[in-house]
């Protein structure tokens, strides 16, 4: 498999240049179509208060007029970005429907969706907020998720894998094999809690190494025993090891999974400091 079609969330946040700017990035490193996504916001119910000057005689023609401008800026801001780095196959679509329906729907006919980190940077635009979780449960495919600050500005060479053994481990593994291949550095990192049954049989740790190998991606793994939150745990893996990106499996949130799981996914959601490629 390789990411033909990648698409990317565009809106007026400060973090969506640095979003585009990625998704481009990897579209050239992997020879992608890239789609950016402007949804409107029509639908969406959210309008800055201050948008609209008081008495217009037409308050809903006016709204959807600014929100289609704004659209319009973002899609050129995205178009010039491009422009300046770079021939590239490429397509900009503006959409007047529901944020989260709109991302999963033009998401179905792609490979691979950037988002951003869910934060409050836009504290009066609540479109944004929990986009990213609710996306990664809907679409069937892997998202590429954007922290809220830093710089990344390369493809990521240096790779840490979560590995549980799990089926959202196995499908984050699969879809991220085109980063994968590229990286110099890939290293499948399995945590557990002391009172953590040690399942080598559900690792298959060897196997896994055999299978990344077959698909052209030399990995080594590690294993550790630790004390504190699994999210805490890793998160420090990737800041030791240097890793530009990390790839897991993204869980649904029911009480039993959550109890199970003890909030991983949303853990490194929320704290995420370097781009992660979920899968679920």
């Amino acid at each position: 498999m390789n990411f033909k079609t990648i698409l990317v969330h565009l809106d007026h946040s400060n973090r969506s240049p640095a979003r585009a700017a990625m998704a481009s990035r990897w579209a050239r490193a992997h020879e992608s179509h890239l789609i950016g996504l402007v949804p409107t916001g029509l639908y969406d119910g959210v309008i800055p208060a201050d948008a609209i000057a008081t008495g217009m005689a037409d308050y809903i023609a006016e709204s959807a007029d600014y929100l289609r401008r704004r659209a319009e800026a973002i899609a050129r801001e995205f178009r010039e970005g491009i422009a300046g780095a770079g021939p590239l196959s490429y397509e900009v679509r503006l959409v007047d429907g529901v944020t989260m329906d709109a991302v999963v729907r033009y998401g179905h006919a792609s490979d691979l969706l950037v988002l951003g980190q869910s934060d409050d940077s836009n504290g009066k635009d609540t479109t944004g907020r929990g986009l990213a979780e609710q996306v990664l449960m809907e679409v069937g495919r892997p998202v590429l998720l954007v922290p809220s600050a830093g710089i990344f500005p390369d493809v990521p060479k240096n790779i840490v894998a979560a590995w549980d053994g799990s089926r959202e481990a196995a499908m984050a593994l699969r879809a991220a094999l085109p980063a994968l291949r590229g990286a110099r550095r890939v290293t499948l990192v399995s945590l557990r809690h002391p009172r953590d049954e040690d399942n080598a049989q559900r690792l298959l740790v060897s196997d896994m190494i055999q299978y990344l190998l077959r698909h052209g991606v030399r990995a080594c793994a590690e294993s550790e025993v630790t004390e504190i939150d699994i999210a805490d745990a890793l998160l420090s893996r990737v800041s030791d090891l240097g890793a530009d990106l990390l790839v897991m499996g993204g869980y649904s949130h029911s009480r039993l999974r959550e109890r199970i799981l003890g909030g991983v996914t949303r853990q490194i959601l929320a704290q995420m400091t370097v781009p992660v490629l979920m899968a679920h």
